[in-house]
């Protein structure tokens, strides 16, 4: 049995002692008026109140499930209203555990996003070294990930990456909508002070700095990543456009049998009209198809080369060997499959 809260707040008489089981009916209070603001067509209160329902799941201990239906939805409201920077934001949320979600909502979600990113521009943001803090037009990016994925409104854009110890990098760039733009933040480490020795003591003679390797290792691993990930995810988009075109297709045939249409009319000279637009789409769908398959292909050759990088010791390289090593985990689900790095280069 689940209890709903209607108010927005408990009192001390209210059953809900506990501040998670607040917050948990707080959210399906919200959740529940925001259904209701869509379905009666409110779309700018729908939002608002989806956006509440959202601040309140993360804070209140709620499921992966409740806070990714949460942003599917409100993702698709704001693609109604035409905040398409937003609602490419929260879809991509929701799909971050699309395992979990219904299949209604994943199939709605996965057609907002291919809709929303061919307004906005994606942007991948790494830094080297990684963990730094990352902001984008001033904005700082949260949580830290290994690779930020930003959507961004077309024009001019500047990203910027702080480190303690370090100098602050910045990129500016120019975003356009549709297209995928990979960002690597170099930060260079600042100077080191000096400690002044006793006036007394002899001054020690100074020590060549130890040799170091001119070989861009970090620079490959970062850019492999960022390259990966814009790869795999360009082909992931033209495998789910070739799979609406082949539903579209289907819908056209569908459509024309029950109008008594028969298939070996199109092999006539005197073939319909119907038939050119049954070809287009179906050439369409084979163009997307093998773009995607050779997309991911190459995303694979990248990923193997970026792994190579993390798993080759280089250490000889360099002055000193090499002395953290790279866990490497395989993950597979029903609709994706990679690898997962942790380690320290």
């Amino acid at each position: 049995m689940s209890v709903a809260g209607v108010g927005n707040a408990a009192s001390e008489d209210e059953p809900y002692a506990d501040p998670d089981a607040r917050a948990a009916s707080m959210t399906t209070g919200l959740l529940r008026r925001a259904r209701q603001a869509q379905a009666a067509g409110r779309q700018v209160a729908a939002a608002a109140t989806y956006e509440r329902a959202l601040e309140a799941a993360q804070e209140a201990w709620t499921t992966d499930a409740e806070r990714a239906t949460i942003a599917g939805e409100l993702g698709l409201v704001e693609l109604a209203l035409g905040r398409h920077r937003d609602a490419a934001s929260h879809l991509a949320q929701c799909l971050e555990h699309r395992g979990v979600i219904s299949g209604w909502l994943r199939d709605r979600v996965d057609d907002g996003l291919q809709r929303a990113a061919k307004r906005v521009a994606t942007v991948y943001v790494t830094t080297n070294p990684p963990g730094a803090e990352v902001l984008m037009d001033g904005q700082a990016l949260y949580p830290p990930e290994p690779v930020h994925e930003v959507f961004v409104e077309p024009g001019e854009h500047t990203a910027r990456a702080r480190l303690e110890g370090h100098e602050e990098a910045v990129s500016s760039f120019t975003a356009e909508a549709g297209l995928t733009h990979p960002i690597v933040l170099k930060l260079r480490r600042l100077p080191e002070r000096v400690a002044r020795a006793p006036e007394a003591a002899p001054a020690a003679p100074p020590s060549a700095p130890p040799a170091r390797s001119t070989f861009p290792l970090a620079e490959l691993r970062i850019g492999g990543v960022a390259l990966t990930t814009a790869t795999v995810a360009t082909g992931t988009v033209f495998l789910l456009r070739s799979g609406v075109l082949r539903d579209d297709l289907a819908a056209q045939e569908a459509a024309l049998r029950r109008g008594g249409w028969d298939p070996s009319a199109c092999g006539g000279a005197d073939a319909p009209a119907a038939c050119a637009e049954l070809r287009d789409t179906a050439e369409a769908r084979d163009l997307f198809r093998e773009l995607g398959v050779g997309t991911l292909v190459a995303g694979g050759v990248f990923a193997a080369v970026t792994a190579a990088a993390f798993l080759t010791d280089l250490s000889y390289l360099a002055s000193e060997p090499a002395r953290q090593g790279v866990r490497v985990v395989p993950v597979m689900t029903a609709e994706r499959a990679g690898v997962f790095l942790q380690g320290t280069w």
